[in-house]
């Protein structure tokens, strides 16, 4: 069995090992445009915050490991058509024009910092840094630069404006919702950090949406949105990720949106045909309807998921639940499943609560916020939220598997852990929430 996989970011390498695993005897050829393979998209952040010595170091794996398990990687390998009928694929390397067939095919061509709604979003003042080139030069641009203007505040963009009011840059910060995070956070739950942000002179612009960036004369650039406008030398494109799939054929059907329509085994419409990480739409939790989630928990577990598909269905993708955590201004910040702005699209009753939890039975520990969402007649967890200046990134992973177990809150309150007076608290903070006085009649606390 020939398979072919175009893309080796993390998506594309797990489909590859977990196939190694299941077919020891399968052609396995990665098809890769960049120069490199394995690139960690938020290396440049790591080495803002002196995690790394070096971009050259920021990879989850080498070209020389997988070709140990005798994985075929091609780099610098552009496709430029696939024919889905005729399981052909035609591409250019090194310049040259090829054609490569398959029995079975894998896209997982990631995705890239892209905006068609704003006017000049590819200049050179526009950085951008998901590969390793393009970290490479922002890095040496933002180094000279003493104003920098990041255009959106999600994930990205939040922890590159705190990253940068480190070095002393001034920071401005637009984005089109009315508080930052707003994917994985309700408003309240943010809002100690976004002050936090304020107080650290971050030029915070809410409600905002950029339209156009201009490059000037004198090497800055202008930003405009609605009336007003700022100069930066340098911008930062914090926006959605967005697929590059023109080089796919008719017969595979996408959505509006540009991505690829699969199941829930990642296969597309066409036969042999399989889609995997930032390039395709997934199922949220277990419904039915699918949204973009580009995250590399996805892309993994997508590819695994695929891996074990090829021969005949057998595995499901068990949905996303858009599970985060990351540290910035001062705070630990983590979300899982829904929140409670969302839930009112949704058409399900749910019940909010929000409470304090102290971390240790030491009376110096810091405390965590919880927000807790849940079905109002069931109590099965929804979706829950966390912030602490103590790191509590891991109990997020805990209240995901309850999510997605469909764990109730009476459930939490039986969970096992364990208990020492110097690491934990007497009650964990994930079975805290059916100790406290958690209601029936809806009101929140």
């Amino acid at each position: 069995m020939k398979v072919v996989i175009i893309g080796a970011s993390f998506a594309g390498v797990a489909t590859a090992l977990e196939i190694r695993k299941k077919q020891s005897n399968a052609e396995i050829i990665l098809l890769e445009k960049q120069s490199t393979l394995g690139y960690i998209p938020n290396g440049l952040h790591l080495y803002w915050e002196n995690k790394i010595a070096d971009l050259d170091v920021a990879y989850f794996i080498t070209k020389e490991q997988l070709e140990k398990q005798n994985i075929c990687c091609c780099l610098e390998t552009v496709v430029e058509k696939i024919d889905s009928i005729h399981k052909k694929i035609n591409y250019l390397q090194h310049g040259k024009e090829a054609t490569i067939t398959y029995d079975k095919l894998i896209i997982a061509t990631g995705s890239s910092q892209l905006s068609q709604k704003i006017s000049g979003s590819d200049g050179e003042n526009v950085l951008k840094y998901k590969r390793h080139h393009e970290a490479e030069d922002a890095l040496s641009k933002v180094d000279a630069s003493k104003n920098v203007t990041i255009i959106g505040a999600g994930q990205v963009g939040v922890e590159a404006a705190d990253l940068l009011s480190k070095q002393q840059k001034h920071v401005t910060l637009i984005e089109n919702m009315d508080y930052v995070l707003f994917k994985y956070f309700d408003k309240e739950m943010i809002q100690p950090l976004q002050q936090k942000m304020l107080e650290q002179g971050i030029d915070l612009r809410l409600n905002q949406t950029v339209s156009a960036i201009e490059a000037d004369a004198d090497q800055t650039a202008t930003i405009r949105f609605g009336n007003e406008m700022v100069k930066s030398e340098a911008v930062i494109l914090g926006v959605n990720v967005r697929p590059d799939l023109h080089f796919l054929d008719e017969h595979i059907r996408l959505h509006m949106d540009q991505t690829i329509a699969v199941d829930r085994y990642m296969r597309t419409s066409v036969e042999d045909v399989f889609a995997v990480g930032d390039c395709i739409q997934l199922a949220y939790g277990e419904e039915e309807e699918t949204v973009y989630i580009p995250l590399v928990n996805n892309a993994v577990r997508t590819g695994i998921v695929a891996a074990n598909n090829l021969i005949q269905p057998k595995m499901v993708f068990k949905g996303s639940l858009r599970t985060i955590g990351t540290y910035i201004f001062g705070y630990y910040i983590a979300s899982t499943g829904m929140t409670e702005a969302e839930s009112v699209f949704t058409g399900q009753m749910v019940n909010t609560y929000r409470q304090e939890v102290r971390l240790t039975s030491l009376p110096t520990s810091d405390t965590v916020t919880i927000k807790w969402v849940y079905d109002a007649t069931s109590h099965i967890l929804l979706g829950a939220q966390m912030i602490s200046t103590s790191n509590m990134l891991e109990k997020i992973n805990t209240l995901a598997l309850a999510i997605q177990t469909k764990q109730t809150l009476e459930d939490l309150q039986q969970k096992d852990y364990f208990f020492h007076p110097s690491f934990s608290q007497m009650i964990s903070s994930t079975n805290f929430v059916s100790w406290a006085e958690v209601r029936d009649d809806g009101n929140e606390n």
